[in-house]
């Protein structure tokens, strides 16, 4: 108990001395990043800072994976360099009670980063996303859940009247985004307020319009809109969302909290919005403390042993290799599993624990031969 608490020590501060480093380099990156992105706003040093303390958590979050299999590196090395696991294995521990502690170090480190970390980035996307809105101040477009209703803004420029906003509401959207249902369209000026209220029962988008079937319109500038209102067959008001900007206004599931995920995706599938990619992210995320471990045991598969000149050079290079190759693996397959090509706990769960098995199976034969 006592060796093992020691390596877990030991893999412990390694880890988060490679992730201070990688933070910090990322910060610097994204700072100039930040100022060249902005730089007709005139944010200055300061408000680049905090755009990138902002940002780089999401970054951070998503290469912790591999911070994990460098820091597994390191202590095998680290380990290795100072003959303390010829004296570990002298002492009669085998070789995959040694990797236990790291690997579960790290499984534990991946349930304090899904439980802790992956809100903390879930709100600092959404303050960046706001932050950059306020910048642009384009009006912009934004999407969002009721519990019975979907609710979208979009800008307005209507030669008639001018710039403004309008609110939309539908009882339900069709998978692609392209149709809503039972919608009302809120038309507000920009100096003015409300100015008109749509009702249709079917919106259909197409390019640069929604085409409206089932209309009746309210003109609110008047005393009395229910007697000059008028109900026509069909409508065209202009527009610049497009599908995929709706959709990928819930496509970031990295801006959701996991405590709220699985509301958020039965709100979506309520809606009529497909909720894959979502559900994908999420199996994603439950998997990774597992991938964490799997990380360490392929760090120590390869660099668990007396190394020297540059055979160490080419295992170090193999283990971080092998790491990489994992990192992309899984995203490959959070692509096919966004796609509905394979299941969403499927596209979660398989990658890290075919990794873990064959990192183990690796281990198993340098120990017995």
């Amino acid at each position: 108990m006592i060796l093992s608490s020691y390596v877990a020590r030991r893999f412990l501060r390694m880890l988060l001395m490679i992730a201070a480093i990688f933070g910090a380099i990322l910060f610097l990156i994204d700072i100039v990043e930040q100022i060249r992105r902005f730089s007709d706003e005139d944010i200055g040093l300061a408000g680049a800072a905090k755009l990138s303390a902002l940002n780089i958590t999401a970054s951070f979050y998503s290469i912790l994976p591999l911070v994990v299999v460098l820091a597994g590196i390191s202590m095998f090395i680290s380990m290795s360099r100072s003959s303390e696991l010829v004296a570990i294995r002298a002492s009669g521990r085998s070789g995959i009670r040694i990797v236990a502690a790291p690997a579960v170090t790290a499984a534990l480190t991946g349930v304090l980063a899904v439980a802790i970390l992956n809100p903390m980035v879930a709100a600092t996307t959404k303050r960046y996303d706001d932050a950059v809105t306020n910048l642009r101040s384009d009006g912009g477009q934004t999407v969002s859940l009721g519990e019975s209703n979907v609710w979208l803004r979009q800008a307005l420029r209507d030669d008639k009247e001018g710039a403004g906003q309008v609110v939309i509401r539908a009882t339900r959207a069709s998978p692609d985004a392209t149709t809503l249902y039972d919608a009302t369209f809120m038309v507000f000026a920009a100096d003015r307020g409300p100015t008109r209220r749509i009702d249709a029962s079917e919106a259909r988008l197409t390019r640069g319009a929604w085409q409206l079937t089932g209309v009746k319109e309210w003109p609110l500038t008047d005393p009395n809109p229910e007697a000059t209102a008028r109900t026509t067959g069909t409508m065209e008001l202009p527009t610049d969302l497009t599908a995929a900007r709706i959709r990928d206004s819930f496509g970031r599931p990295e801006a959701i909290p996991i405590w709220k995920m699985p509301q958020f995706i039965r709100g979506l599938e309520r809606a009529g919005f497909s909720a894959q990619r979502h559900k994908v992210w999420f199996q994603m995320e439950l998997a990774l403390p597992l991938l964490m471990a799997a990380m360490v045991a392929i760090a120590a598969a390869f660099t668990m042993r007396h190394m020297r000149g540059r055979k160490m050079g080419m295992l170090v290079l193999g283990a971080f290799g092998c790491g990489i190759g994992l990192f992309f693996l899984r995203n490959l397959a959070q692509v096919l599993g966004d796609n509905g090509d394979i299941p969403p706990v499927l596209a979660g769960w398989t990658p890290p624990l075919v990794a873990l098995l064959f990192a183990l199976g690796a281990l198993l034969r340098l120990e017995d031969g």
